[in-house]
C-alpha cells in the first residue's frame, strides 16, 4: 500500500511525499532529479524492492516539483536540500536508512550526510551529477547566455525536448553547495550506478563522488549502453542487484 502524503513547511508551501506502511528500522529513501517528479518508473521499482524486503520506503518531490506546492524558478540546491531533511527527521526520525538518489538527487543527498552522518547505512548514485550547476551548464555557457541569465535573471535552456528555466540564482546557490573536494569518513556502502551513453552527466561524476567517501566499500558500475535515466526494465534490474549489494 503507498500513501500520497504532504507535511506543511508553512501556510503556503507543502511538499507531496510518499511512504509505505512498513514500519521497520531501516529505511530506503529515494531523492529524484532536477525537473523529475516521483511518477516515473524508479520510485516504483523502489518501491516495490522495500515492500517485498520488508523495509520502510521514503520518497519526496521537492517545492515547485510534481505535485508539491512552489514555483521550479525560485528552488535551488540549498532549499531542496533542507526539505529533504525537514521530511527525513520528520518521518524516519531516529532510524537508519539507505539513499538513492538519481541525478541531481545524488546532490541532495550528498547533503544530507553532515546532517544524519550516523543514520544512513548506505548510498546508491544513479547517473550522480553534484554540482552540475557550474561545470555542465555555467561553464558551457556562451557568452551571449551568461549575458541574458546575468541580467534577465533566467535563461530557457533548451536540452533534448526539453527546455529548462534556468535562473542565475539557481547557478549561484549551487556554488554555495560544494560537495566534490569534501571528504566523508563513515564506513559504509556506496555504489555508484551510470549509463555508458548517458548525454547529460559524464561518467567522470560519478568517479568524483566516489573519491568522497575515503573509508567506504566502493563500487562503479557502468552500465554497457546505458542511458541518464536507466529506467528501462532490463536497467531498473541492474539498480535493484546494485541495491542489494549495500545490504
Amino acid at each position: 500500500m503507498i500513501k500520497n502524503n504532504y507535511l506543511k513547511l508553512s501556510k503556503l508551501k507543502k511538499i507531496r511525499y510518499l511512504k509505505n506502511n512498513q514500519n521497520n528500522k531501516l529505511f530506503i529513501v529515494f531523492l529524484h532529479g532536477f525537473m523529475s517528479d516521483l511518477n516515473g518508473k524508479k520510485p516504483k521499482a523502489f518501491l516495490k524492492f522495500a515492500n517485498k524486503n520488508k523495509l520502510g520506503f521514503l520518497a519526496l518531490e521537492y517545492s515547485g516539483h510534481g505535485k508539491s506546492s512552489g514555483t521550479f524558478t525560485n528552488g535551488n540546491i540549498s532549499r531542496w536540500s533542507k526539505e529533504t531533511s525537514l521530511i527525513i527527521k520528520k518521518i524516519i526520525k531516529k532510524n537508519d536508512f539507505i539513499l538513492i538518489g538519481s541525478s541531481m538527487g545524488a546532490w541532495i543527498a550528498i547533503n544530507q550526510f553532515k546532517i544524519f552522518k550516523k543514520q544512513i547505512k548506505g548510498f546508491l548514485g544513479i547517473g550522480s551529477a553534484p554540482e552540475f550547476l557550474e561545470h555542465l551548464m555555467w561553464k558551457k555557457f556562451t557568452k551571449k547566455m551568461k549575458k541574458e541569465i546575468s541580467t534577465k535573471g533566467i535563461l530557457n535552456l533548451k536540452h533534448g525536448k526539453y527546455e529548462y528555466p534556468i535562473t542565475f540564482q539557481l547557478i549561484k546557490d549551487g556554488r554555495k553547495n560544494k560537495v566534490l573536494k569534501k571528504n566523508i569518513y563513515q564506513k559504509l556502502k556506496v555504489t555508484m550506478v551510470h549509463g555508458e551513453r548517458d548525454e547529460s552527466v559524464p561518467v567522470v561524476y560519478s568517479k568524483k563522488v566516489l573519491k568522497i567517501f575515503k573509508n567506504a566499500k566502493k563500487k562503479l558500475v557502468i552500465v554497457k549502453k546505458g542511458d541518464h535515466s536507466l529506467s528501462s526494465k532490463k536497467w531498473l534490474k541492474v539498480l535493484i542487484r546494485e541495491l542489494n549489494f549495500l545490504f
